[in-house]
């Protein structure tokens, strides 16, 4: 009986929690706002120094609670967006340039035009490296505001914000490693890019995938690490490499890990900001009005924008059952741009108070941009039956 009264009131619904689309971005929401009042609290300074504690595993290794968890714990994160990338170029919407053509375009618009914003706001300042902040979109949750939205978002719609966030990472990677990458160690790059070769032969040949695999992806993130090139780049490497007949399995045993542990743990530690006083002059500068704009108004006017020119020179079609309203609805949830957008904060700029500028100014869009999304699909879109 006290089974049957643990398995109703905690196990069940957990369960339910952990199959629930919406439930991650629920959770993101939750640990920001707690990492935010903690921060500005009487134990904010206790708080702070938690995630900025020295380890002192050896300099060849992260420093910091905070360095383990975007250096180490995000390459799982990176590796879990590596195999859903590999899953669908092979099988999925990316697997043929008929299927890929308008979501890549879409990617492609969505990403050029908040760079281009945020240049024009922050061309030749002290902020012009941060042009790729507002580039990405935040997967989990776009996706789970549209489930929210139910019947209003047609499944094409979803398949097709789903392609597209995947690309619009690829993209984000792409720009971290080339544009974001500090000082090269060419001793540590050239033998973690002979592991990825080797890697790559494994699959190839087709030698059974084991454990020796892992620790050989170990090594991998381990000479990315101390190559200059960021270490996450390292996941992204290792999932290309995994064989197509275990990507299910693999994505399936870490999805739970990734979605509510990794993710949430980046919360709570890239949010710990003290928001500094005159918070509206902040939010209102150079830096903080090129990434709202760039997300929230870039994000839907490059992904519509480019997508419209496809469909008018014939090179693309939307999908059955999708419309411009839907596409507008969909540019707008794809201005969230939380956890690659806060990562790329990271990397962008070096001192601290700029960094907190920038994720205030992501979280900030993110909002407006849920807000927007959510209010456009309930207003303007009749529910499917």
């Amino acid at each position: 009986m006290q089974l049957n009264f643990l398995k109703r009131t905690f196990i069940s619904p957990l369960l339910e929690l952990l199959h629930d689309s919406r439930a991650v971005g629920i959770i993101l929401l939750i640990c920001t706002a707690i990492s935010l009042l903690i921060s500005n609290t009487a134990l904010g300074p206790a708080y702070l120094s938690f995630w900025t504690k020295e380890t002192h595993l050896g300099h060849l290794l992260p420093h910091t609670v905070l360095h383990w968890i975007n250096d180490g714990l995000m390459a799982l994160f990176f590796f879990q967006v590596g195999m859903e990338i590999k899953r669908e170029m092979v099988s999925g919407e990316l697997s043929s340039i008929k299927q890929s053509i308008l979501p890549i375009a879409g990617a492609f618009g969505g990403m050029l035009v908040p760079a281009l914003i945020f240049t024009l706001f922050n061309k030749g300042t002290e902020y012009a490296h941060g042009w790729g902040v507002p580039m990405a979109t935040d997967i989990a949750f776009s996706l789970g505001i549209a489930s929210l939205l139910s019947n209003r978002v047609p499944l094409a719609l979803k398949i097709f914000l789903t392609a597209l966030a995947i690309i619009d990472d690829l993209g984000a990677i792409v720009a971290i490693a080339v544009f974001y990458t500090s000082t090269i160690k060419f001793i540590y790059l050239f033998t973690g890019i002979g592991l990825f070769v080797l890697l790559l032969l494994l699959t190839r040949f087709k030698v059974k995938f084991g454990f020796w695999n892992f620790i050989l992806g170990g090594a991998l993130w381990f000479c990315f690490l101390n190559s200059g090139v960021h270490a996450t780049i390292a996941g992204v490497l290792f999932a290309f490499t995994i064989p197509i007949n275990k990507l299910d399995g693999i994505e399936h045993a870490l999805h739970n890990y990734v979605n509510f542990l990794i993710i949430p743990i980046f919360a709570l530690a890239n949010t710990a900001i003290i928001i500094p006083a005159g918070f509206s002059e902040h939010i209102t500068n150079k830096l903080s009005i090129g990434i709202i704009t760039g997300l929230v108004i870039g994000k839907p006017l490059g992904i519509v924008a480019f997508c419209w020119l496809l469909v008018k020179l014939k090179i693309g079609e939307l999908a059955k059952g999708i419309n411009w309203k839907h596409m507008t609805g969909l540019g707008l949830l794809a201005g969230i741009g939380f956890t690659m957008s806060i990562f790329i904060s990271m990397l962008a700029f070096k001192d601290s108070f700029t960094q907190d500028i920038s994720k205030m100014a992501v979280m900030v869009a993110s909002v407006l941009a849920i807000a927007l999304g959510y209010a456009w699909f309930k207003f303007f879109i009749k529910e499917q039956q």
